[in-house]
């Protein structure tokens, strides 16, 4: 495998892709959709096409320290029997190459959940979320960052080099699927497997200008992470550069939704029926947003209007007692989280990073607060769909300022300091995770200084395909 000293300082800046060359570089603005027509019109083949994501994975992960673990050669043989398949209902993604988060077991890789305290052992079966999100075909080339076991916004491991931002090296690119994210917008794949337990698909969505969709609770294959939660609030998805392809992505998977969920089907642009668009940007957290992002968020809510759906002010869906118990409930998962790696993975909880102690530390402290918080948070799906009874979709940000830069939000920080920190910038999607309803995060516009704003578009249970809808008609705006 080839390797790319970069020195430290010089990781600032966009990534550096000029050792590219033939189609290593040609392929690297594909989308999922274009890499599958090109490899059905044989102008290329599987293997040539997971070769080229090789290459760039290469080059570009010591600029971005996005990959845990890579099995070359399990991915060569996956592209050899997919090119064998080609064209034969192989899936809708067959031969395209991908990653796995390392939140969810992918057979033949270790599952280490971005974690120290977990030891590295093989997987003998891939999770289901796996098993449903390789049946569109997609090759995996091994596991991506992620914070450690989800609960964090950034991916910046204690252990190892933090996880970067491809537009500036210099900043985070989010949590908890930041690797998947920084691989996918730095083109070393066009798609990767991504999970959202309080906005972990969106947030790095977010920061890295992609396409992040968080699906109705119970639409994809639970998470095997997730299974043994009281109240369900993750599930898996992607991240993709375009909305075609997690448009694509949904319409195959969508077969194994479960019974009296509504159909997304296959969204292949805006939809003609006119929508009400319930506007909100100020969180009732006190949050102060940045004025850039209040700007591309008003400028989002000009193009739909601009498009024929009315926009009208809205109400936040939550409010700060939502917060409180969204966290309180994170410190129960931090609680499991010890129990799991000291009774069941085999670890040592010492080796657990500072957060997540100290997230647990503070939940046997309020232990009282367990049952009051879970109970609110399993009744909030009725209060958050009474919240749409004067719009279709809801506008807001995704996040409340662009990427940070690395270490603001470091796993090492205080409890209160890191807390707080991110409650200010994260205040849009936790409500989507806590109450099961969908919501996407697409990216309109940017900084002066470059980087990515995400605004979130969110839906009652079941109605993703409003969500692609309307993501169209913002693509089309700022592709």
């Amino acid at each position: 495998m080839l390797t790319v000293q970069t020195p430290q300082a010089a990781l600032e800046g966009p990534v550096d892709l000029s050792g590219l060359s033939g189609l290593a570089r040609e392929s690297l603005a594909w989308d999922a959709t274009e890499t599958r027509a090109r490899l059905v019109a044989g102008e290329v083949s599987a293997l040539e096409v997971v070769e080229a994501a090789m290459v760039r994975a290469d080059l570009l992960e010591p600029q971005l320290g996005a990959v845990v673990y890579r099995d070359d050669a399990a991915a060569r043989a996956a592209a050899r029997a997919s090119g064998a398949a080609a064209g034969s209902g192989s899936g809708v993604f067959a031969g395209v190459p991908t990653f796995v988060k390392d939140m969810e077991a992918l057979r033949g890789m270790p599952t280490r959940y971005g974690s120290q305290a977990v030891p590295q052992r093989l997987a003998a079966a891939s999770a289901r979320s796996v098993a449903q999100l390789l049946s569109t075909g997609l090759v995996p080339l091994g596991k991506s960052t992620t914070a450690e076991f989800g609960l964090n916004a950034t991916t910046e491991p204690l252990h190892g080099p933090p996880t970067r931002n491809p537009r500036d090296r210099g900043r985070s690119s989010g949590g908890s699927s930041g690797g998947a994210s920084a691989l996918v917008a730095a083109g070393v794949v066009p798609i990767a497997h991504a999970g959202d337990g309080g906005g972990s698909i969106r947030i790095p969505a977010a920061f890295c200008g992609l396409v992040g969709l968080k699906a109705t609770r119970g639409r994809l294959a639970p998470m095997a992470s997730a299974s043994r939660m009281p109240v369900k609030i993750a599930t898996y998805g992607v991240v993709t550069r375009s909305v075609r392809d997690t448009a694509a992505f949904f319409a195959a998977v969508d077969e194994h939704r479960p019974p009296g969920m509504a159909a997304i089907g296959h969204v292949q642009g805006p939809g003609r029926q006119p929508l009400r668009i319930g506007l909100f940007i100020d969180p009732p957290l006190g949050t102060a947003v940045d004025p850039e992002v209040r700007a591309a968020t008003l400028s989002a809510a000009a193009a739909l209007e601009a498009a024929g759906h009315h926009v009208l002010p809205v109400a936040a869906p939550y409010d700060r007692q939502l917060a409180d118990d969204f966290l309180a409930y994170w410190g129960f998962m931090a609680m499991a989280v010890e129990l799991s790696v000291r009774h069941q993975l085999g670890g040592d909880v010492a080796d657990l990073q500072p957060w997540t102690r100290a997230l647990a530390a503070r939940a046997r402290q309020r232990w009282w607060a367990h049952p009051g918080a879970i109970l609110r948070l399993g009744r909030f799906r009725q209060r958050y769909a009474k919240a749409f009874a004067s719009c279709d979709v809801m506008l807001s940000p995704t996040t409340a300022g662009p990427a940070p830069r690395l270490g603001e939000l470091r796993p090492d920080l205080d409890h209160d300091s890191l807390r707080g920190r991110l409650l200010e910038l994260l205040p849009y999607t936790p409500a989507q995770n806590a109450s099961g309803g969908p919501a996407i995060s697409v990216p309109f516009g940017a900084t002066r200084a470059g980087l990515p704003i995400g605004v979130q578009l969110a839906a009652p249970w079941g109605e993703e395909r409003r969500l692609l809808e309307l993501a169209y008609v913002l693509e089309a705006q700022r592709p």
